[in-house]
């Protein structure tokens, strides 16, 4: 469930002017100081290359700000200032009435700013409003996303909820064995094809849900339908809680929460500490760096605009997509004494898939001279490179099951 900022926020600024880097910063009601954004992406094309400030014409309490940490990093989502939902036309009150008598609601369209972003202490939080006042800070924006950027914004934003979805389930199914164990003391590993069956069913809910989110985004009941129809009836239940303010005493809970360190004993191995500060591992690193040298490459000859060939497109969009299935295999181990080897394996199997692909449709842009062979033949090579050292860690990580 996403931490809903919208209510409380009395003023706030976005600004994606530099490309691949949203800041900002949300004055809420109650807090000293603003909460400041520094985030991973780029904003739609409506104001990507812009800075914008919105102000809230009647900012009210909401019981859950209190958790927030006061500097948000993570990756950016969903951010538009253009975005068309059906609002109702009617008191709330009224529009139960109707509903429960079967009655059809009245509803009209409205724009509306929204901004989500997946922080990395607080989960994904959303700014969604249809009443905010956006001011434009300046004439011109100082980079330009066009149709077809825009369509890769979109399917990477996807992406990115969904492997934010898969993450949150694979830690729900953790914390259930987890309790398990403690009830039952017979908690064991499971090896790296159980976790396959596992990422599989996971994947399949996770497609489940973007479906749903799609088919309910425009409705008001959107979370509660999605609930009931996923079988999450905790989910339901909170939401209940959460209308009657059942959450507002528990803030405290997320207050104080110390940061967590890497391991220093695995530094270089495990993690390295990019030039932002970033804590990633080497070779996330490194397909992340890969992946977007190849992408400025071909936006920069144009390549990536509407009417180039697709087997392009089909190039970078598939080592984008390694270096995030790598982020989420990797990224983590350098927190955990005990890593659990086959689920490591299980995810750098997947992920080959990605690679795979990247270079299938990088040898058809061979073979119809698409681009600068030797362009080509530099990015293939580090695909190469990068799965040696994948078949490398896996490996590594089935010895370590094995000796257990």
């Amino acid at each position: 469930m996403a931490l809903r900022l919208s209510k409380s926020i009395v003023k706030g600024e976005i600004d994606n002017r530099v490309p691949g880097r949203v800041t900002g910063k949300l004055w809420l009601l109650g807090l000293a100081r603003p909460i400041e954004l520094d985030l991973v992406g780029n904003a739609r094309r409506d104001i990507a290359g812009c800075q914008i400030k919105f102000e809230n014409p009647s900012p009210g309490p909401q019981g859950n700000t209190g958790r927030l940490r006061r500097v948000q990093k993570g990756k950016l989502g969903e951010c538009t200032a253009s975005r068309r939902v059906k609002v109702l036309d009617c008191s709330l009150d009224k529009a139960r009435e109707l509903r429960a008598a079967e009655q059809p609601v009245p509803v009209k369209l409205s724009n509306a700013l929204y901004l989500e972003w997946f922080s990395d202490a607080d989960g994904r939080v959303v700014v969604e409003s249809t009443e905010y006042k956006i001011i434009a800070v300046g004439d011109e924006p100082t980079w330009r996303m066009d149709s077809d950027q825009d369509t890769l914004q979109k399917n990477e934003n996807r992406l990115t909820i969904r492997d934010y979805i898969r993450k949150q389930d694979e830690e729900l199914e953790q914390a259930w064995d987890d309790a398990d164990d403690d009830d039952d003391n017979a908690f064991s590993r499971m090896d790296e094809f159980e976790w396959e069956k596992e990422l599989k069913e996971s994947e399949t809910r996770t497609d489940k849900y973007s479906e749903l989110l799609e088919t309910y985004w425009e409705h008001p009941e959107r979370d509660r339908i999605i609930a009931q129809k996923m079988g999450w009836e905790w989910l339901d239940d909170a939401l209940d809680a959460e209308q009657r303010g059942a959450f507002e005493e528990e803030k405290t809970e997320y207050e104080d929460v110390p940061d967590l360190d890497p391991n220093p004993a695995t530094e270089g191995m495990d993690w390295i500490r990019t030039d932002e500060g970033d804590i990633r591992h080497p070779l996330a690193h490194r397909a992340f760096g890969h992946s977007m040298w190849m992408w400025h490459y071909c936006d920069d000859r144009k390549l990536l605009k509407e009417g180039a060939p697709e087997v392009i497109h089909e190039m970078v969009f598939e080592a984008q997509t390694l270096s995030a299935k790598l982020a989420g295999a990797l990224n983590g181990l350098c927190y955990r004494e005990e890593p659990d080897g086959g689920f490591v394996v299980a995810c750098l199997k997947r992920a080959l898939k990605f690679l795979e692909r990247s270079l299938a449709a990088s040898e058809r842009v061979l073979k119809q001279e698409l681009l600068d062979k030797k362009s080509v033949d530099e990015f293939r090579d580090g695909l190469f490179e990068i799965r040696e050292k994948m078949l490398h860690l896996m490996k590594y990580y089935r010895s370590l099951d094995s000796s257990r």
